[in-house]
């Protein structure tokens, strides 16, 4: 095991859209400041994001205050439900926490996204980091920390917000899981 033991993982602020190119909206900007003042009092060693531009707008602002780079990662991108639009993509995406292997057409199942934002990870704790933050979105963020503790799953994905943290914190095989991020910091 790498000398990493804390890992913060954030769920981006608020943006306009879903696309990939969706920027943060200005209260998404605002969320993105107060994320980096929380982040200030933490040590980071390092920022791994997904590619989205939600995400990595919603990391800069600390980025730039810490003077750390931020690795992008294609692997911490949102999960595809499906590549076809679905009325009832609610009900289908939690027939997916229950069901790990169900994918629906163009999409990938629960399983394929959490091996490879896991596969992200395991390259992040290679770096013998202490300490380093992980922007990812919604549906794969409760999959990683579904991967650590097993009682992430559809309620707790319904309960994050916009912007949300948790901290996951390693020693040696054993993790815990615990939210950090609260009404003081303006969700």
């Amino acid at each position: 095991m790498s000398l990493m033991k804390r890992l913060y993982i954030v769920r981006h602020c608020s943006a306009t859209g879903q696309a990939a190119d969706a920027p943060l909206t200005n209260a998404g900007r605002e969320q993105a400041n107060l994320l980096s003042d929380f982040l200030a009092e933490q040590e980071i060693d390092a920022i791994l994001s997904s590619p989205f531009v939600r995400a990595i707008q919603s990391i800069e602002p600390f980025a730039k205050r810490a003077n750390l780079h931020v690795q992008v990662d294609e692997r911490l991108a949102e999960r595809v439900l499906s590549s076809e639009p679905m009325e009832n993509w609610l009900d289908c995406l939690q027939q997916t926490f229950s069901d790990f292997e169900l994918a629906f057409d163009g999409g990938e199942s629960s399983g394929q996204a959490t091996n490879r934002a896991v596969a992200a990870l395991g390259e992040l704790f290679a770096l013998n980091q202490r300490s380093a933050v992980v922007v990812t979105h919604g549906n794969l963020m409760t999959l990683l920390l579904r991967h650590f503790d097993e009682r992430f799953g559809f309620e707790a994905w319904a309960a994050l917000t916009n912007p949300d943290v948790y901290l996951v914190t390693v020693n040696g095989s054993e993790s815990t899981v615990e939210r950090v991020w609260g009404h003081s910091e303006g969700r």
